[in-house]
Parts: C-alpha cells; sequence; structure tokens
C-alpha cells in the first residue's frame, strides 16, 4: 500500500509539469523540452477587455455643483463683485460680508454668507481715508473627512478628487448652522473646506485674529511673515509657540491675537501645536497684507482661496486679475489615521506618537485644497489677451515645488512677501518654492514669444513628476492651465479638444480600476487582457495534482 500510495503522487506530481508553462522552467530545461517535444504551436494573446462604462451620474459629471447666478458680475451691499471666470464661483454673498464686515451687512445677506455676526467686524475708520481700520476675524478649527460611531462613510466630507477624501483639520471662518449641505448629506457646506480661508487686511490696520477652538485637541495661530509683537499689550503670548510663549488654546476655549502690520506682502499663518503634523494636516493659509490706499475695502476672507472677486486698491492699478495659489502635499499615512478611530484620545496618540514623519511620503498634490481634475472646476488662472494677472503662491507643503508655466514666463515680483528691485526680477517658466515659501507672480499675456506665446489652454503645474498624480496615478496632482478667456464656454470649463475629460470624473479611474487610455481606445489595444478561464483551470489542475502527490508521497513515508 505504501508503495502504491508511492508510485500514484509520483505519477500525479509528473502530471502537473504537462499543466507548467515551459518559460517557469530553467532555460536549460526549456532547451531539452524543445528537444524532445518541439516547440509549441502559436497560441493567441487573450482578447483586451471591453468595458462597456455606464454614463456618469448627474453628480459626478464636471461643475454638477455649480451655480450660475453666483458667476454673475454685480453689486450687493455696494460692493463691486467681479463675474467668476470659472464655474465653481464663490458665494458673492459671503464675498460682500467679508469686504464690509458681517456687522454691518443686512441681515438677508449674512443669512446667505452663512458667517455669523461676528465673524469678520469692522470698525472705525481711524486714519480717515475712507475705510474701516479696526478688523476683528474669528476662526474656528474644523475636521474634514473623518469618522463617525453612526455611519461607516466619512463625514463632513470635502473630496480632492473623484472618490478620494483625506482627512483634514483646516482653519474656518466663524458660521452657524450645519457643517453638511443638508440633513440628507455628508457633504460639507461651502465655507468648510481646505485650505483654510486666504486673509486680507490693510498695512497699519489694527487686527485682532480670535481663534475659537471647536476641535478636540490644543491649537495656536502663529503669523508666519506678518508683522506681529511678541506679547500683547497685557503681557499675553501673541507667537502662538507653546514652547516659548503660551499655552495652547484647549478645546472650547479662545484666544485673541493683536498686531498692527506695518509691511505689506503675501504672508503665511498656521497652527504652531505640534506642527510637523497639524500644518500638514491642513492647519494653514494664506495671509495677505495690502498697501494702504485711500477707499481700500479689501476682501477679508477668500474662502478656499482662488480668483479674487474683490481685490484691493493698490491690486486694480497694476493687475487685471488676481488669484491666491496655495499648494499643499498629503501623506496618507497621517491625514487618514482620523478615519480610523471615533475616540480622540486614540486619534491623538495615532497621529503624534504612532506616526513617524520621518518614514511618511506624499501621496496627494493639491492647489487649493483639490487636485485634478476638480482643480478645472475652480482653480484655473483665467487672463484676457495684454493683460497683467497677479498670482500670489505659497506652498504649504512639506517638499518643494517646481512649478512650471506652459507658454509663458512668469516675473518674480516678490519671495515671502518682499518686493525684489527691478534688476532682480527674473522671467521664467520653472520657478522653486520651498515650503511655507511664498512668492508673487506676474503673468503678463503679450504675444511676443517671451511673456506668452498665445491665446490657448496652456497646462501649469509642478514639474516634479509626482506632483501630477493622485496616490501615484496621473493626470492628478495639482495640474491645472492658464486658459484665455476665449477658450472658456460658457459654463465656466476649457473648451478642450484634445482627451475626454469625462473620464477623469469616474472614481474608478483614480481607484486603480480603470485603463488610462479608456476614452480613446476604441478598438481596445491598450486595455486589460481578458481573464483567461482556460488559464484558471491550468492553475486549478496544477494546484490539485501536485498537492494530492504531495500528500500521496507524505503518506507513504509515515506509513
Amino acid at each position: 500500500m505504501r508503495f502504491l500510495n508511492f508510485f500514484i503522487g509520483l505519477v500525479l506530481i509528473l502530471l502537473t509539469s504537462l499543466f507548467v508553462p515551459r518559460v517557469w522552467y530553467p532555460e536549460a530545461v526549456q532547451k531539452q523540452l524543445y528537444q524532445w517535444v518541439g516547440t509549441p504551436s502559436y497560441r493567441e494573446l487573450p482578447q483586451t477587455e471591453i468595458v462597456n462604462r455606464a454614463p456618469l451620474p448627474p453628480e459626478l459629471q464636471p461643475c454638477s455643483g455649480a451655480k450660475p447666478e453666483w458667476r454673475k458680475k454685480q453689486v450687493i451691499e455696494g460692493i463691486d463683485i467681479a463675474p467668476s471666470p470659472v464655474c465653481l464661483a464663490d458665494n458673492p454673498y459671503l464675498v460682500a460680508a467679508a469686504v464690509k464686515g458681517t456687522n454691518r451687512v443686512s441681515h438677508m445677506t449674512l443669512m446667505e454668507s452663512r458667517l455669523t455676526p461676528d465673524a469678520v467686524v469692522k470698525g472705525r475708520d481711524l486714519d480717515g481715508d475712507g475705510d474701516p481700520d479696526e478688523i476683528h476675524i474669528r476662526l474656528e478649527v474644523i475636521e474634514l473627512n473623518g469618522s463617525s460611531p453612526d455611519v461607516p462613510a466619512n463625514v463632513t466630507t470635502f473630496p480632492i478628487a473623484p472618490g478620494v477624501e483625506p482627512g483634514f483639520w483646516v482653519f474656518a471662518p466663524k458660521g452657524f448652522g450645519m457643517s453638511t449641505k443638508s440633513f440628507e448629506s455628508f457633504e460639507a457646506n461651502d465655507i468648510l473646506r481646505a485650505p483654510s480661508p486666504a486673509i486680507r487686511v490693510e498695512q497699519g490696520d489694527k487686527v485682532k485674529l480670535t481663534l475659537e477652538n471647536s476641535h478636540y485637541m490644543p491649537h495656536t495661530i502663529h503669523l508666519h511673515g506678518v508683522d506681529h509683537p511678541y506679547l500683547t499689550a497685557d503681557g499675553q503670548g501673541n507667537d502662538g509657540v507653546p514652547q516659548t510663549g503660551e499655552i495652547p488654546v484647549f478645546p472650547g476655549k479662545q484666544r485673541t491675537y493683536e498686531f498692527t502690520p506695518r509691511q505689506p506682502g503675501t504672508m503665511f499663518y498656521h497652527c504652531h501645536v505640534q506642527p510637523a503634523m497639524h500644518i500638514l494636516m491642513g492647519l494653514q493659509g494664506m495671509f495677505i497684507i495690502e498697501e494702504n490706499r485711500p477707499n481700500n475695502m479689501v476682501q477679508t476672507l477668500n474662502i478656499g482661496a482662488g480668483f479674487v472677486r474683490h481685490s484691493s486698491a493698490a491690486v486694480k492699478e497694476s493687475f487685471a486679475r488676481e488669484y491666491d495659489l496655495h499648494y499643499q502635499d498629503i501623506d496618507y499615512g497621517m491625514n487618514n489615521l482620523i478615519q480610523k478611530y471615533n475616540d480622540p484620545r486614540n486619534i491623538i496618540k495615532a497621529v503624534h506618537r504612532d506616526y513617524d514623519i520621518t518614514d511618511g511620503s506624499a501621496d496627494y498634490y493639491l492647489l487649493n485644497g483639490r487636485s485634478f481634475p476638480y482643480i478645472w472646476e475652480e482653480a484655473l488662472i483665467v487672463a484676457a489677451p495684454n493683460t497683467h494677472t497677479k498670482m500670489r503662491v505659497v506652498n504649504g507643503g512639506g517638499h518643494g515645488v517646481a512649478l512650471h508655466t506652459h507658454g509663458h514666463k512668469v516675473k518674480v515680483t516678490h519671495l515671502d512677501g518682499v518686493a525684489r528691485e527691478p534688476a532682480q526680477q527674473e522671467q521664467r517658466d520653472v520657478v522653486w518654492i520651498a515650503p511655507a515659501q511664498r512668492v508673487d507672480l506676474d503673468l503678463y499675456t503679450l504675444n511676443d514669444g517671451l511673456h506668452s506665446y498665445g491665446e490657448g489652454i496652456w497646462f501649469m503645474h509642478d514639474h516634479k513628476e509626482v506632483g501630477v498624480t493622485t496616490n501615484g496615478i496621473g493626470p492628478g496632482g495639482n495640474v491645472s492651465a492658464i486658459v484665455y478667456d476665449s477658450f472658456m464656454d460658457e459654463n465656466g470649463l476649457p473648451k478642450t479638444q484634445g482627451v475626454d475629460l469625462t473620464q477623469y470624473f469616474y472614481p474608478e479611474f483614480y481607484a486603480r480600476r480603470m485603463p488610462i487610455w479608456e476614452s480613446y481606445d476604441p478598438i481596445g489595444i491598450f486595455g486589460d487582457p481578458e481573464y483567461s478561464h482556460v488559464a484558471k483551470l491550468r492553475f486549478v489542475l496544477i494546484g490539485l495534482f501536485f498537492g494530492l502527490g504531495f500528500l500521496l508521497i507524505r503518506s507513504s513515508w509515515r506509513g
């Protein structure tokens, strides 16, 4: 019986060799097999899998959340609001409230803005030049794409790309009502988003910035590059650094930072509690000090950065349009820790002690809180020929950005809020921006082969190749474009004539479930091979015969 088991087992193992592809054998064995039995007959490759993908649902279509009435040029509360060139426009009522002050607008405007009456309080005109010089801004801390004990999905969601929802903590203007768009939705309302709002004040304003900590851990605000005293008049810490001047603001508490900025420029603000984590989690924003001018009503809040719909007097003197551009990079391994736990103590431990930033790497690359293709709904640079456009840029990520402009060479006018001498204002089509650095750029659309190559849709992106991917899938990342008015359609989208961009709005694309060239590969030469049932049967037989043979031989040894 032992011999019979051994013999049958050996035969089964030898039969296994009949199903093993020859290429699996060592080269010498392959040559010997070819001499004994000849070369195998030609076997056709499997057909390409043809996917009949369902039409993109209306809620996933480009600009599905657009409100056309918000895009129009309008006057609200006596404030001129420029038309939005892109499809997802800022709330014009919020713009008006941010310019005039939430304490100075009508109840209807305030309700439409979703801001509280004390969100942006503007006081007296101290120098008599026609604009308020006392400014009090209140910010809260909000978690986006976090977890909930009640539902398995993320809550207060803010997708950066189709199906992509990394966790964030952000500063947000003080608002009222639900954090989501409706009772039926988990999506965050329009004022709760990344990046934290760009803040504008005027040179010489007496500014108070109050942090009302609505979060579950301590935070501060550090005014990076903004002229501010180390201590307030009553001796309280005013720099936002726990190790040198103040205890962080605990949950449910508040602190007011006070300053009168003397120098204009593009600056930065961020949390300085465990900054290695909190800054990259999203607690950061642009802070702009505008040059002092008479009757200079500045737009104190620019939600989500992007196109400035009410520029300052100084900017209007030299530029046709103005854009705030906020770059970030995100490590999935850190930002998504908040989606694993509901107990704040577990989150605090996971983010601050278990996570090791020296082992981390960036997975997502954002411009104004979004990645391609969502960037093209709201963060394009739209310009007219022969005009100057001001671009204020901050790199809020942990890695440098090599900002490349197709078809244009921009002029670097300011670095870290400091104006450069005319002889130092070099023109280039790749601008290096270090982490936390700010750069002001002048985009001049003169078609002379130097400043501009002419009208069109010109890519603008990080020339570090990882920067144009979303978790390794491209195109994605911080891909934007400089688009001329003549190449924008009536809905605020570019009139492209290349690849159909709709494919990039499928969540399956960034989940790696779609061939990258599917939309323009009608005969399927670049798709995935069809699954072969013959190959599956072959592997099943290999496993079956080898396993049975091994068991029989083993039993013969034991017997």
